[in-house]
């Protein structure tokens, strides 16, 4: 049976009131190519046109406010960039200041002296004065205020668009000349029925009808929470059905015993009693590894939890099974530390491991690439240069990816097709990514957390200091220093001006040599510009003491370990997201002498960023602190976790909507454990409406 085209896949320019120019202004601006664009351009909010306030009601507490009365004047205020349009609405009351800084051609073409208006928009006190900036604002008719309870919608525009006589209430006409043209059939159910009854979810066609021109509040916040329900359902159904395929379809090389390397380690030379986190990620893990599917797991540690150990019982667990292991880390320096710190613990057993990265000599290399080939070597650490294709392993079991953001999803595919049988991969991040994100975002993976620090850390004290008190902070440095330890102290480095973070930095240099004078205190320095080879030369000078200070830009953000580091300065910390703020604190409090990080900012700091400093001053917590960040950034793109298509809900919110997240969850799973191909007749809908979708959203794999 042919399906009838939709109307719904008409071009916005065919609608009553659009036309080409209007078009070509929507499709550039909110992305509306088609009726369909429209309907899902959700307003913002609604006015109840029954409801007009006095101006004379407007307080601090005031929000979102109607207001109705006469325009009394209107004048051009500045030039050029300081331009402003500011007109006087009176009604009998009070008077009303309404402020324009953008589209004010457009404004001074309607607005009238005189004449009557409805203005609506959010108040805000300038100079003790409530003001209106970019008011939603019409010419007041009769008849509007006549008892009905009429909800307004309003849409988000743009300037340009403004410009084109395309406000949020004109947006709102256009949307109202749709919808008496689209029927049920336009807008079919997608959520199979009984789940509809069964959670009392307003039908998929009414929704979209009521979430644009409601009869009541009632009905409006009804079809809200259908559609997103409807969201995050969907989401997770594509989410669970790629995670069942893939544990159904991939193949994984079957570990299936926990042998002498790892029973020996365990007993004899494991430094420290593992935590109770540490011990559930490996149990998880020798499961995963035992079943004959490739495992694809995400290790979530905040700094110091101690993944590295994880991932080294995990490789002796390979080698026990016959399997070579790699780790890959996104830097040459980090490679080089886990390189060490392995070596160290494996010295005395009965294993080779060896490193690779760009500056491996050649003659090194040629060792390295044969010792591989004849299943010698056991474990590889390297960077990048562990993908390249001259590296051939002999039989590669296990691969480990450090702070996988850094490396693309072509790179880490490279590591999958070094054996017949791809490796099990395990994805190490200390980024703290959000229990609510990654349950969301990384559906498709299997997921461990450790939320335990090793016992002996000591939490790290964080204060806040400005600019005033910056002789203190570096009093304070000469402390530490005559106490044995070391310190950092970081600059930002801000991508859109290198050369202005770059001077930022020599000027910081200049300054933190002038309070510690050589030859008394040592300084390195380490910034992105540097040559590859003077920077590990400056790094490593640090790490073996040879320098009390180290001075840097954001290049030592994860992974360098220098247990003696005990204070850590951030320099203009307010430019600093809280994520960042939290990786750069990680580098101190490794060894067990107290350590403090000390956020400096200058005297002027926004809200923005007054409220990450409260945060991180109040707790060490990574996945309180990204909880927080997600709060305050929203889901975005939080550090590079996850390509986009998981997160772009239009209405929906992780963090707000969590309870419902929960119930989405819970009602995919149960659908697709009980028929994962949809092939029962109560979920064609679900069926009908995934194939309509296929090729319109980029679900990628992590891997």
């Amino acid at each position: 049976m042919e399906t009838r085209p939709s109307i719904l896949d008409s071009p916005i320019e065919y609608l009553k009131g659009v036309g080409p120019l209007r078009g070509d202004m929507l499709k550039k601006e909110l992305g509306i190519f088609t009726f369909r664009d429209l309907l899902e351009h959700f307003p913002l909010r609604h006015i109840d046109k029954t409801i007009v306030n006095k101006i004379a009601e407007i307080n601090p507490q005031t929000d979102f406010i109607q207001v109705a009365g006469t325009i009394t004047s209107i004048e051009l205020i500045g030039e050029k960039r300081g331009k402003r349009l500011v007109a006087e609405i009176k009604d009998n009351t009070g008077y009303l200041e309404l402020v324009w800084f953008q589209g004010i051609n457009w404004v001074e073409k309607i607005l009238q002296i005189g004449s009557d208006y409805l203005v609506y928009g959010r108040v805000s006190f300038f100079n003790g004065k409530p003001q209106m900036s970019h008011p939603e604002i019409e010419l007041r008719t009769a008849g509007i205020a006549d008892g009905k309870n009429y909800l307004e919608p309003i849409y988000s525009s743009t300037e340009k668009l403004k410009a084109r006589a395309l406000n949020g209430r004109q947006i709102g006409k256009l949307t109202a000349a749709l919808l008496p043209q689209i029927s049920e059939r336009d807008i079919p159910e997608n959520i199979p029925a009984y789940i509809v009854e069964k959670l009392k979810l307003t039908g998929r066609y009414k929704a979209f009808c009521d979430i644009h021109i409601p009869r009541n509040m009632e009905d409006y916040e009804a079809a809200v929470n259908r559609l997103k329900f409807e969201e995050f359902f969907l989401a997770q159904i594509r989410l669970q059905l790629t995670r069942l395929r893939r544990h159904r379809s991939s193949k994984g090389v079957v570990f299936e015993k926990v042998g002498e390397l790892f029973n020996t380690f365990y007993s004899q030379y494991l430094p420290f009693e593992l935590t109770g986190a540490q011990k559930r990620v490996i149990k998880e893990i020798r499961a995963d590894t035992a079943q004959g599917h490739q495992m694809n797991r995400l290790l979530q540690g905040d700094v110091g939890s101690g993944k590295t150990i994880v991932a080294l019982l995990c490789m002796l667990l390979a080698a026990d099974n016959g399997f070579q292991s790699c780790m890959m880390a996104p830097t040459e320096i980090l490679a080089q530390q886990h390189y060490n710190g392995l070596k160290e613990l494996l010295k005395d057993m009965p294993v080779q491991i060896r490193i690779l990265t760009g500056s491996t000599k050649s003659a090194e290399r040629k060792k390295v690439l044969a010792g591989l080939l004849d299943g010698t070597i056991h474990f590889l650490v390297g960077t990048h240069a562990v993908i390249e294709d001259v590296v051939q392993f002999q039989n590669l079991g296990f691969a480990i990816v450090d702070e996988q953001h850094r490396f693309g999803v072509a790179q880490r595919a490279q590591l999958w097709k070094k054996a017949t049988i791809p490796p099990h991969i395990l994805v190490m991040t200390a980024t703290p990514i959000p229990r609510t994100l990654a349950m969301t975002a990384y559906g498709d993976l299997d997921y461990s957390v450790m939320d335990e620090l090793p016992p002996g850390r000591k939490p790290i004290q964080t204060v806040h200091r400005n600019e005033m008190q910056r002789a203190a902070v570096m009093d304070f440095i000469k402390t530490e220093i005559e106490k044995g330890r070391q310190a950092y102290i970081i600059y930002p480095l801000i991508e859109e001006s290198e050369k202005l973070s770059y001077e930022d930095l020599m000027q910081g240099y200049e300054q933190v040599k002038s309070y510690f004078p050589e030859p008394r205190y040592k300084i390195s320095m380490v910034h992105g510009r540097m040559p590859a080879d003077q920077k590990d030369v400056n790094m490593q000078r640090f790490i073996s003491h040879d320098t009390n200070i180290m001075v840097s830009t954001t290049v030592i953000e994860v992974g360098v370990n220098v247990p003696n580091a005990s204070v850590m300065v951030i320099e203009s910390a307010e430019k600093f997201g809280l994520s960042q703020l939290h990786q750069l604190r990680g580098r101190v409090g490794r060894g067990s002498e107290k350590s403090y990080c000390i956020l400096l900012t200058g005297s002027k700091v926004s809200q923005d960023a007054r409220e990450r400093i409260k945060i991180m001053c109040a707790t060490n917590d990574g996945f309180a602190i990204a909880e927080k960040d997600l709060e305050l950034r929203g889901p975005g793109d939080i550090e590079g976790t996850r390509q986009s298509g998981v997160l772009n809900f239009k209405l929906a919110s992780i963090v707000n909507d969590k309870a419902l997240l929960d119930v989405a969850k819970h009602y995919a799973l149960e659908v697709l454990n009980a028929d994962e191909e949809l092939v029962h007749e109560k979920n064609a809908p679900l069926k009908q409406f995934l194939l309509s979708q296929k090729g319109k959203t980029a679900w990628s794999l992590i891997s």
